[in-house]
């Protein structure tokens, strides 16, 4: 077990760190570059301190944690990454009034000395590279979606531009498309994985591409219970006493992109595929609402993805009959 233990409040262009030693007291080292020379400058600064093997802990802010995370995996210390909920309802529990980076860093140490997060497994290149691919077609698409808002209202002197930039970002969507199949065509394993999810009546390319570039397998999640949390899809619960029974909703506590990437796949299935179509039959037979009907779809999509990679079996409709 590490003894030294380091919170990392992060940014994208800097971050901040507090070393928590095995006496308790706390080292604080701020404004370093999110960059390969502050990597190097923070071991530097680690070995000062002795502390040869560390228990890292940051959130998972956007993508700039991860060159960082990388790094210090590389250099030997156990690295977590946490979801940012967590550090919050922590916060909140410690009754942590005030929010500095310097604040957040050590309450991070804190978080990671007293909870232990399971370590962070680094994904393969090729599935860093697949990631950075699908984050830039969302980005792509995003644009394009403004764009095309934009273009309704516009006036006629910006129009024209307008409508050429609908045109470029089309012919990039299009081509990052392609990158992202050929990609994926090159590596063998991500080839096999996607094969077996191509099996699957209503998920297309983009979908799979986003299973693919998040690792949503049996390699990385023990159950498909936690690979539904990981998306946020996972219901939660509020009931209290004899008086509080609310209506079960989606945590929402995961990855945003993929819960985003689940809604039209979902809406196809269940609406453009016979065992779908079953789906959608038998909960609104049982009187659930089209939204909850929606959300539980998201949520089978994942468990069939996990079943489906973790048998090595193409989808069998047989097993989805009732």
């Amino acid at each position: 077990m590490e003894s030294f233990y380091l919170g990392i409040d992060i940014a994208k262009a800097k971050f901040d760190c507090a070393l928590l030693l095995p006496n308790c007291k706390f080292r604080s080292k701020s404004g370093l570059a999110n960059t390969p020379k502050g990597f190097t400058e923070l071991i530097h600064w680690l070995d000062t301190h002795q502390a040869r093997r560390v228990h890292v802990c940051l959130e998972a802010t956007g993508i700039y944690w991860e060159a960082i995370a990388e790094h210090l995996a590389s250099a030997g210390h156990t690295v977590s990454v946490v979801n940012p909920f967590q550090i919050k309802s922590f916060a909140n529990a410690c009754l942590v009034r005030s929010k500095t980076d310097r604040i957040d860093a050590r309450l991070i140490a804190r978080f990671c000395a007293e909870r232990h997060p399971e370590p962070w497994q680094a994904p393969s290149l090729s599935e860093q590279t697949l990631r950075a691919l699908v984050l830039r077609l969302d980005a792509l698409q995003a644009m394009r979606v403004q764009e095309l808002n934009r273009v309704e209202v516009a006036r006629q002197a910006v129009r024209e531009g307008i409508v050429a930039h609908i045109d470029w970002l089309n012919g990039q969507i299009k081509e990052m498309l392609d990158v992202i199949r050929q990609h994926i065509d090159r590596d063998p394993d991500l080839k096999g994985r996607h094969d077996l999810l191509k099996s699957i009546p209503g998920v297309g390319e983009h979908t799979i591409a986003l299973l693919l570039a998040f690792s949503v397998h049996p390699g990385r999640f023990d159950t498909t219970g936690q690979a539904v949390a990981f998306a946020g899809l996972d219901p939660r619960r509020h009931e209290s006493g004899s008086s509080v029974h609310a209506k079960p909703r989606m945590s929402k506590i995961g990855h945003r992109l993929l819960r985003k990437g689940l809604y039209i796949p979902a809406m196809v299935t269940l609406y453009k595929t016979d065992w779908g179509r079953r789906f959608r039959q038998r909960l609104a037979a049982a009187g659930k609402p089209p939204m909850l009907i929606i959300g539980a779809m998201m949520r089978k999509l994942i468990h069939v993805a996990f079943g489906v990679l973790k048998s090595r079996k193409p989808f069998n409709p047989a097993l989805h009959n009732s």
